[in-house]
């Protein structure tokens, strides 16, 4: 019952964080799928990139969190706050992205790409028409991963000034409040929970039965 009583003693600031939240979770989506994707499509076409790039996005993703927040706070065109989270949560996308891009393109049946060919497709249309639309399953699998993970990952730019339910965790541990705690960490959860339950709907409504099946039966 003390949680309850804190967040609605508190629910102005609340939604102030969560508000916050979810508009550093939306621009930093945006950006990433307009970057990660077409990088992912580039290396889907020209294989002698893909094995760097793969690996440099493997390198940022398992670098500490906490210290690539840190080190853009000390480019001073970034500093605290939204730019360096923004810009930190760009870069962690791009592993689940520009491989789900990749393995999708690259999983496209070799005889399905032929036979395109043979009714005189061009690459392009091959790419757009045949491998893009067959490999969609895997890239929203990965979209769908990048916007749970984005949501977690964004409580910790609190620590470089950003207003949102991290602050909620970590004034709650500082001040050995645990309703702070609790209720901090059961929101990012339930909004997680949220966003993973509206992301997989949309894949159900955008992805053909079709497709479905030849992913499963794989």
């Amino acid at each position: 019952m003390a949680v309850f009583q804190f967040v609605f003693d508190n629910i102005e600031r609340i939604t102030e964080y969560t508000a916050n939240h979810f508009s550093l979770v939306l621009t930093v989506l945006f950006f990433s799928l307009i970057i990660w994707l077409a990088v992912g499509l580039v290396i889907s076409k020209y294989d002698r990139f893909a094995s760097s790039v793969i690996a440099l996005a493997n390198i940022i993703f398992i670098i500490p969190s906490i210290s690539l927040f840190g080190l853009f706070v000390t480019i001073p065109q970034l500093g605290l706050g939204r730019k360096s989270a923004a810009l930190a949560l760009i870069l962690y996308a791009m592993m689940p992205l520009v491989r789900s891009v990749y393995r999708g393109v690259k999983s496209t049946d070799k005889s399905v790409i032929e036979a395109g060919r043979g009714m005189g497709m061009s690459a392009m249309q091959v790419l757009f028409q045949i491998q893009i639309p067959m490999a969609w399953p895997v890239v929203f699998a990965g979209i769908r991963i990048t916007v749970v993970l984005i949501t977690g990952m964004a409580t910790i730019a609190t620590f470089i000034g950003e207003r949102n339910l991290g602050r909620l965790i970590h004034h709650g541990i500082t001040r050995g409040n645990a309703e702070m705690i609790v209720a901090g960490a059961v929101i990012v959860s339930l909004i997680s929970l949220f966003l993973d339950f509206i992301m997989g709907k949309i894949e159900k409504k955008v992805t053909s039965p079709g497709l479905k099946r030849n992913i499963n039966f794989r």
